[in-house]
């Protein structure tokens, strides 16, 4: 058996949604310090509906390949379908991962979290009500 699946190669080779949105309504970044990788994803977001979504990935093949099909699962999606996506999802969705690259999952999941954050902050939002786990701690300035 191969140790990446064929999906998973075809995201690190022609990997979907990569760049930047300028004036992104919402942006995300994470970082694994232990491997080194780092996923950033910009989100533009219409009337609740994520009408664009780019990445920029510092990282392994997994790391790409999961930034790129996290980006295709939430493209063109409500807010609140983004927001339940999981690393379990998008290990499923590339046919899986070898265990020792679960964690490549686990960013592209929690970089969507941070940019739906920031979109929610942006919008004026306070932590303690948007419908994600807000990881900054708000000011409370109006």
């Amino acid at each position: 058996m191969a140790l990446y699946s064929d999906k998973v190669m075809d995201h690190f080779r022609h990997p979907r949604n990569v760049g930047v949105i300028e004036n992104a309504d919402g942006v995300g970044e994470v970082g694994n310090a232990k491997c080194g990788d780092i996923m950033k994803i910009y989100l533009k977001i219409d009337n609740d509906i994520i009408t664009d979504v780019k990445f920029e990935t510092f990282g392994c093949g997994s790391a790409i390949a999961s930034s790129s099909m996290a980006t295709e699962l939430i493209k063109g999606k409500p807010l609140s379908q983004a927001r339940e996506l999981t690393n379990q999802a998008v290990t499923e969705a590339l046919d899986g991962l070898p265990a020792h690259k679960i964690h490549c999952s686990v960013l592209a999941e929690e970089a969507i979290q941070k940019a739906l954050e920031d979109y929610y902050h942006r919008q004026g939002i306070p932590c303690e009500e948007t419908p994600v786990t807000c990881h900054t701690c708000c000011s409370g300035e109006e």
